[in-house]
């Protein structure tokens, strides 16, 4: 094996650009601490609950049947196709920036809320969580999606109860998910009563009263489900997951069980981590990088820079992705304009090439892909021994290594190719980049976690890793690619449905109280016991469970069975309108307003991907309006809720957010002097085992997994779909009906299909189609969408989220992490049935259906 090129002194990743204090450097990994930050990853299959079964709804009639509609509308809005392009970022997304930044929050607020995001004395993006540097930062240290965030959090425009006395929730909610958010910022509490078709204003303390009467008549905690967003920061998420544990239940489902829950089922088992194990000077020392499942121009564009210096730095890129993304291609960093060595390239290249070698897999096949790449690894070192396989690490740090060996090695190539799409040349190229290479890095996405086995697939990752001894060294590891800003961090926080014990010590010796013990629900099972009736309220911290989870339909009936639905948000979603009998819309600031409570302005907390946590603070005036912190009303819900059972000092921690934090400092291991930490410049790295080669697994061994490969079988006529994200989309949050890089205008009711399927089905560019999913002997489908022909695997399709979660069955779910798979469904696809059709057209559909 040859040996890793030294760091070179003058490329990005040397000592002297790391200089925040505790932040590990380049040939160095000083100790992080004793305790391994706490993950709270499951690290074995879910608590079964109760099983019942499921029957899919009626997707079709839904619309007819209920006047608040909890699908997108149908109506198209004109697709217009451009092409798809090659190249992400350049002066097109320095445009795009500023035009949605002045039109949201006006020339001088929008350029102001730009200038504060992401620097050390400003706010973090409430987007993505790809980290920041660590000492130099540039002036405009954001992308396109970053700014578009931003700029919808500093909208100056008001959605206040005016607003809500002229439209009602029907109205509402035939809106499209853009209009919605474009409608302005939430600025009143507002109230739906039983029987109402409105929200109406009332005042924050009817508004906690109804919160604790409804609480505190349900028979048991556990008919209380509190689900959480990744944007929220760490204070509020603590005293939530504190609130809701003294309450009396774990049911804490969170937006991870829907993303990254198969990387931290992966991880904890194997790494004894279920977070990632590289910072962001070892992306830009990387010698090899593996992208797989992912599309960082839309989803994480920062990651780009990163990429770029990588590639500059001599690294290759070996991209994995049924689609070939515009961000895998070439990327013009928008920061080399105000270089003038580099202006001239990014005005008139195609900026940098990011990857070297693309491998366009079929859904689902990545897990395949990986067991090829190792095969020829393992038949390289027959002819070289000891020369690819890092044996001093394996037989060191390792357990497990034979039995996965003999897994991989007895893998045909027959199954191999099938599978992934991939041939056995194309594998060979891959691995002769990383056999003779020590400094490797692997990172992925959801398009990973949300495979049937996700999870197997992640361990297979760390499989590759291990065996090529890239763990624990510069330049080296594991980096699963968090969705939204705070994700990690809220799990760090407690944000689970599981406690574990040391966990649970500690929160009970700071707070006297006794927590459960029960496995609460997760998103998964939350949905099933909402729409079988087992629960009588739904809190939401944020977020938009409706359009995020699996099943739209089962989600929505769930909802209009409670009793109380509560919504803390910042801007209107489709969520907020399927309510329950009582529904309460609470609104709250957003990262980038300034939070003043009696002891001053207050900063809060955010811990990004590669687990730096580091200060949010607002530096925006808020609009006018009863707006309250979070953790404001977490803390008015709790007092009016608990009453005399909580012994909690609610008021002083509503008054002072430094009262959280030194209680978090005696809970959390890594948070040791909290406030002192999260002061400087930069933050602070939480520890991390197998960053240092340390694996707190229980037999202190980082472990080699021997998965089993499933090869499904489906119908002829059958394809298997994925959801993703468009480019003008973060999460559930649609800022324009576009997807610049993949052609898109002025559309999302999309089915990206391979020419060869839509030939084969009589299908031209254009046609309207309908779409069924088929899981279990059922059927859910969708009308009205339009074919797209695009570059993706035979057999494959492809289509936006939230639109296509109808198709996702809640009962469809990945091995062990219970994440839906929505990177799996089978689908078909024909000429649409749908027509314009007069009422009573479709008051004879909905009864023929009923009779049915």
């Amino acid at each position: 094996m040859e040996d890793s090129p030294k760091t070179d002194p003058t490329k990005a990743g040397k000592d002297q650009e790391q200089k925040a204090e505790n932040a590990p450097k380049s040939g160095e990994r000083p100790d992080q601490g004793k305790a391994p930050a706490p993950d709270h990853y499951r690290a074995e299959p879910q608590t079964k609950h109760e099983q019942h079964h499921i029957t899919a709804p009626d997707t079709v009639n839904a619309k007819y049947l209920n006047p608040v509609l909890a699908q997108p509308p149908e109506a198209l809005t004109g697709l217009r196709l451009e092409g798809q392009q090659r190249v992400a970022a350049g002066v097109t997304a320095v445009l795009k920036s500023m035009q949605f930044s002045w039109a949201e929050g006006g020339v001088g607020r929008g350029t102001k809320a730009l200038l504060g995001l992401n620097q050390k004395d400003g706010f973090d993006c409430s987007s993505c969580a790809w980290p920041d540097p660590d000492e130099h930062r540039s002036v405009a240290e954001f992308c396109e999606n970053g700014a578009k965030a931003t700029a919808s959090d500093a909208d100056d425009k008001a959605a206040g109860p005016e607003f809500f006395a002229r439209h009602s929730l029907a109205e509402l909610s035939r809106m499209t998910d853009r209009d919605q958010n474009n409608a302005g910022r939430l600025t009143h509490p507002m109230v739906k009563r039983p029987g109402d078709n409105h929200y109406s204003p009332i005042a924050w303390p009817a508004a906690f009263q109804i919160i604790a009467d409804e609480l505190n008549a349900c028979d048991s905690p556990d008919e209380a489900v509190f689900y959480t967003s990744g944007k929220v920061p760490n204070e509020p998420a603590f005293l939530f997951q504190l609130f809701v544990r003294q309450f009396g239940t774990n049911n804490l489902p969170d937006c991870s069980n829907m993303c990254h829950e198969s990387s931290g089922s992966g991880l904890s088992p194997t790494l004894g981590l279920g977070k990632g194990s590289v910072t962001l000077n070892d992306i830009h020392e990387a010698e090899v990088i593996l992208v797989i499942g992912q599309n960082p121009g839309t989803n994480h564009p920062r990651m780009l820079s990163a990429l770029q210096k990588a590639k500059r730095n001599g690294a290759k890129i070996i991209s994995v992705n049924p689609l070939i993304e515009a961000g895998l291609n070439h990327f013009k960093n928008p920061q080399d304009f105000m270089n003038p060595l580099r202006a001239l390239g990014a005005l008139m290249g195609d900026g940098t090439q990011i990857t070297d070698l693309f491998l366009q897999v079929r859904v689902d096949g990545d897990m395949a892909l990986l067991r090829g790449i190792m095969k020829h690894l393992f038949e390289a070192e027959d002819r070289n021994p000891g020369k690819v396989v890092d044996r001093a690490f394996v037989a060191e740090y390792t357990t497990g290594f034979e039995s996965f060996e003999q897994n991989i090695r007895t893998t045909s190539w027959e199954d191999i190719e099938t599978i992934s799409g991939i041939s056995r040349a194309q594998l060979l190229e891959a691995a002769n980049m990383l056999a003779t290479k020590q400094k490797i890095i692997t990172c992925w996405a959801m398009g990973v976690t949300q495979q049937r086995q996700g999870v197997q697939t992640v361990q297979e990752i760390v499989n590759l890793q291990l065996m090529k001894g890239a763990i624990g060294k510069p330049g080296a590891g594991t980096c699963p690619v968090r969705g939204h800003s705070n994700v990690q961090g809220d799990r760090t926080m407690g944000i689970w449905e599981r406690v574990p014990k040391g966990f649970r010590e500690a929160l009970e010796k700071e707070f006297h109280f006794t927590t459960p013990t029960e496995d609460g629900y997760d998103v998964v099972e939350a949905i099933k016991a909402m729409h079988l009736g087992k629960t009588k309220v739904y809190f939401g911290l944020g977020g938009n469970l409706l359009a995020a989870g699996p099943d739209t339909e089962i989600i929505a009936d769930g909802m209009r069975k409670q009793n109380l639905t509560v919504y803390v948000g910042t801007k209107l979603n489709r969520g907020h309108l399927v309510t329950g009998k009582t529904s309460l819309l609470l609104p709250c600031f957003t990262h980038v307003d300034i939070d003043m409570q009696k002891s001053g302005q207050q900063m809060t907390s955010c811990e990004n991907s590669m687990g730096v946590v580091s200060q949010n603070k607002g530096i925006l005036v808020p609009l006018e309006g009863e707006m309250l912190s979070e953790v404001a009303i977490i803390c008015g819900m709790a007092i009016a809720t608990l009453g005399d059972r909580t012994k909690t000092d609610w008021v002083a921690m509503t008054e002072n957010y430094d009262v959280i934090r030194d209680h978090i400092s005696r809970v959390i291991p890594g948070f040791e002097k909290f406030n002192e930490k999260l002061r400087r410049p930069g933050g602070f790295y939480l520890p991390n085992g197998p960053r240092e080669r340390k694996f707190t697994t229980p037999n202190g061994k980082a472990n080699f997994t021997t998965t089993t490969l499933d090869n499904y079988t489906i119908e002829p006529d059958q394809l298997i779909m994925m959801t993703v994200r468009s480019h003008d989309q973060f999460n559930t949050t649609i800022y324009e009906y576009n997807d610049r890089y993949r052609g898109i205008q002025g559309e999302r009711r999309v089915l990206f299909m391979n020419v060869q399927d839509m030939a084969t089905r009589g299908i031209k560019a254009k046609d309207l189609i309908d779409i069924t999913s088929h899981f279990e002997g059922q059927e859910r489908t969708v009308e009205k969408f339009v074919a797209v022909p695009y570059d993706i695997p035979k057999g494959n399709v492809s289509a936006y989220f939230p639109e296509a979660n109808p198709l996702v069955p809640i009962t469809s779910v990945a091995k062990v992490s219970n994440t839906p798979t929505s990177k799996y469904v089978v689908v078909t696809v024909v000429p649409t049935r749908a027509v314009d059709s007069t009422k009573e057209y479709l008051e004879a559909r909905v009864a023929a259906q009923e009779t049915a």
